[in-house]
């Protein structure tokens, strides 16, 4: 209990350098960028009409608003690879400043995480856009959206501490993972209906795919107009934490040997 409350007290302790992190992230994504922060809706409307190009004519229009069904899941699984991507860099990406003052090394990864978080809730405006677009229907639900992006927020946090921390001692990890986030891509109901696979692969992607949750949520929520299953939602926060605790838990251990390493 006493090293739960210490967590809290320093992170409130450097909250504005959190801060600051996360302008500084936003900053220099859309510094010298023409749009701003108007690409951060652009980007997936464009990539939303390419799929919806390629996959309405291979799906055989069998999924009914495949746009707003499409980028129901697309933004979740956005989320989470560029949170996790830019939370494995967050300690290599600062060592010049690690080197100098004392900052607690979780703080950048946590702050990567944060400013990424902001991005989707920014682009969730392209969401409102392609429904507007579309004539989908904007359902009460969507107001429980909050307790997805948690969700989310928090297992993104846990996988990127346990990446920051092997991107120390192993760098090519950056392209290895790279590669397992295009497959977890494909291993989740983001761009086909879960319901129309084989039952096995079912089993296994709602069994083992931590994505699956959040997308399932999400989707629950804005595309169909419900409440999440118990099994879903309490799966999702079960996952949440406990990502978080095996990823604080690797990175605690190694952190005091990140000096020399980076």
């Amino acid at each position: 209990m006493k090293l739960l409350e210490y967590r809290f007290k320093t992170l409130f302790k450097y909250k504005d350098l959190i801060i600051e992190l996360v302008r500084r992230d936003l900053k220099l994504k859309y510094r010298r960028s023409f749009l701003g922060y108007v690409w951060t809706i652009l980007q997936p409307l464009l990539l939303m009409l390419v799929y919806v190009v390629v996959f309405t004519n291979l799906l055989g229009k069998s999924i009914e608003n495949y746009p707003v069904y499409l980028l129901t899941g697309r933004l979740m699984y956005d989320f989470l690879r560029s949170s996790t991507m830019g939370a494995m860099k967050s300690v290599t990406g600062n060592s010049s400043l690690l080197r100098k003052v004392y900052v607690p090394k979780y703080i950048f990864t946590l702050a990567k995480v944060t400013s990424c978080m902001v991005d989707m809730v920014l682009s969730f405006g392209a969401l409102f856009v392609v429904m507007i677009i579309t004539g989908a229907k904007f359902n009460l639900t969507m107001l429980l959206i909050p307790l997805v992006v948690v969700q989310i927020y928090i297992f993104s946090c846990g996988l990127g501490f346990f990446l920051a921390q092997l991107n120390v001692f192993f760098r090519d990890i950056e392209h290895i993972y790279g590669a397992i986030m295009t497959a977890w891509m494909y291993l989740t109901p983001i761009l086909y209906d879960i319901e129309r696979m084989d039952p096995t692969l079912q089993i296994f992607i709602k069994g083992f795919n931590p994505l699956y949750y959040y997308v399932a949520q999400f989707r629950d929520l804005v595309y169909y107009g419900n409440i999440p299953g118990p099994r879903v939602f309490w799966g999702g926060w079960l996952i949440a934490f406990l990502m978080l605790l095996i990823g604080t838990w690797f990175f605690q251990r190694s952190k005091d040997k990140f000096i020399l390493y980076i």
